[in-house]
């Protein structure tokens, strides 16, 4: 999932409150996510899943550059098509922080942006991609996967398996190195990039790592967070099933280990064998216990997993460093981990 700007009126509960329920943090809410929920109330606009699915993704498009960093400049940036299972083009926008060749390929992280499976683009996660790509020395390939209500689950999910494929078919001819790719994505995006790294082992690739945003990993959306959070942070229950109705096929497929990697189908995915994980959480995100339960997963199958928490911070907080300064340590977190497992800290 991932919430527009403009996405929940409703003012936030107090922050100097103390955890009174499970679920809720016992740090402070940052004062400047605070006083930007105040002025989402204020402005009374109707929340994301009061919208039209096309009308939501058009604010969101609108919306996401408002809170987000300046785009830095990059070497370059191309956008690319890549040949779906169904012969669909799935488009994709590569960038590099320098000149790459055969005798000096880059790394490459390939990026599943956020918007639960029905908004976002690679235009609207351009900043963070910018970012990272730069300051971690490497090319990102940020991925343009079928949305819903038009394309509902699998086909996301067959999007990114076929550029995930492409990646490692193609890494010589972008000049990236394949054993030095990592899977990332924030939100829904991250349930994506947690399943390639479960098809990847299939596959017989090794990535280097999976840098896991806010996951969203369960099948029900019914753990402590989701209930102690479930108004007043951005992300709503309400806004969640909302997504999800765009997006699923059926209801059964909840139970789908691609969908909930934590808990589908009762066990989830098999994990073992999996690349290493960094998994960033927020505080006041409703997917708080399901990005630190699936690290608790990795790491009882032997992955490793390195679990990041923000306590003041809500869901998309990584996309709001315009007007929250303390979004900048996440990012140089998230940096950190990047160069870490590309060999290059």
């Amino acid at each position: 999932m991932s919430a527009a700007s403009s996405a929940t009126p409703g003012s936030p509960q107090a922050s100097s409150d103390p955890r009174p329920q499970a679920g809720r943090p016992d740090a402070a809410l940052d004062p400047q996510v605070a006083q930007l929920l105040d002025l989402i109330a204020r402005a009374k606009r109707p929340p994301i899943n009061a919208l039209d699915p096309l009308d939501a993704k058009i604010a969101y498009e609108k919306s996401a550059p408002i809170l987000d960093i300046a785009p830095l400049p990059v070497h370059h940036v191309q956008d690319l098509s890549v040949p779906a299972r169904d012969g669909h083009a799935i488009g994709a926008r590569l960038y590099a922080p320098r000149e790459a060749s055969w005798a000096d390929p880059l790394p490459l992280l390939l990026y599943f942006h956020g918007g639960g499976f029905t908004v976002g683009s690679p235009a609207s996660h351009d900043p963070l991609c910018r970012l990272l790509s730069m300051r971690a020395d490497c090319m990102v390939l940020s991925v343009d996967y079928r949305l819903g209500p038009q394309w509902r689950f699998p086909t996301a999910v067959h999007d990114a398996f076929d550029v995930l494929a492409w990646a490692y078919a193609e890494a010589g001819a972008l000049g990236a190195d394949p054993a030095r790719i990592a899977l990332g994505g924030d939100s829904a995006g991250g349930t994506l990039a947690t399943a390639c790294a479960v098809e990847a082992r299939r596959l017989g690739h090794a990535p280097v790592l999976q840098m896991l945003i806010y996951p969203g990993t369960c099948a029900r959306q019914d753990t402590p967070s989701h209930r102690a959070l479930a108004e007043g942070y951005l992300l709503t229950a309400e806004m969640i099933q909302w997504f999800f109705a765009q997006y699923l096929d059926q209801d059964s497929s909840r139970d789908d280990w691609r969908f909930a990697p934590l808990d589908g189908g009762g066990s989830g995915a098999d994990v073992a064998g999996c690349c290493p994980a960094w998994i960033a959480v927020a505080g006041y995100d409703p997917l708080h216990d399901e990005g630190v339960a699936y690290a608790a997963k990795l790491r009882a199958a032997g992955v490793p997993a390195e679990l990041a928490e923000y306590p003041g911070m809500i869901h998309d907080f990584f996309k709001l460093g315009r007007f929250v300064p303390a979004v900048g340590q996440a990012h140089d977190d998230a940096v950190a981990a990047l160069r870490g497992a590309f060999g290059a800290a």
